[in-house]
């Protein structure tokens, strides 16, 4: 399996297989979600989007980064929202990175959204369906947040059936930028739990696949085959 690591504004032809990764946070929240019982996270393009989505259906639950706004529920924090009853809920998710790197590729065959969390099972997703090549989609500082290429780079290693120690790469996570600025409360709407949360590893075994429904931008979990869940 040839992988390539990109940026957002490197991904100039559509991939065949897409793996947009966000550690911190918005696909480790993606995933609380979904085990918190949501149905599925549609993935706005922008806050005017997820609001006017909102409007239309007042059931669905609306979450950003930083801090709380009119109109949105929650905010991307997984220690905020773990605690949270989503069930059969469909929740609308716009961050400045994930769900933008996940619209970048929207017309992959397959595209599906990972942080540690989720690493195994989205690496058994990609064992299950051996493309010949996969576009890791670095979605944090450029493509060069050190949290998102690590956890990119272990879960390409899984995929390809390599025996990973984890732990290097969760600590250059740990040390990242990202995380620095979790812990000291740079970023508003966190919690300096959510790096912890973030450095989960395979805390849920599901994988993410966002598909084009209705000309939404829509993630679903999805067992591997292998999974013992499956």
């Amino acid at each position: 399996m040839r992988t390539h690591f990109l940026g957002i504004a490197e991904v100039t032809d559509v991939p065949g297989v897409a793996v947009v990764v966000d550690v911190m946070r918005a696909y480790t929240v993606a995933a609380w979600a979904f085990a918190r019982g949501a149905e599925r996270v549609v993935l706005a393009e922008s806050l005017e989007d997820a609001l006017a989505l909102k409007a239309r259906h007042p059931d669905w639950v609306t979450l950003k980064d930083g801090s709380p706004a009119p109109g949105f529920d929650l905010v991307n924090s997984p220690a905020l929202l773990r605690n949270t009853d989503l069930s059969g809920r469909t929740v609308v998710q716009k961050t400045t990175a994930g769900t933008v790197g996940a619209l970048a590729v929207k017309d992959a065959p397959l595209v599906l959204c990972a942080s540690f969390v989720v690493a195994e099972a989205t690496a058994g997703l990609l064992r299950d369906r051996a493309p010949r090549e996969v576009t890791f989609v670095v979605t944090g500082g450029s493509g060069r947040a050190e949290e998102d290429l690590a956890c990119a780079e272990y879960v390409a290693g899984r995929a390809g059936g390599d025996a990973m120690n984890a732990d290097p790469y969760l600590r250059r996570a740990a040390a990242s930028r990202s995380a620095a600025e979790l812990t000291q409360g740079v970023r508003e709407g966190s919690s300096p739990e959510d790096v912890a949360l973030c450095l989960e590893l395979d805390r849920f075994p599901f994988a993410m696949v966002a598909t084009v429904e209705d000309s939404l931008m829509v993630l679903r979990q999805v067992m591997p085959a292998d999974s013992p869940s499956a």
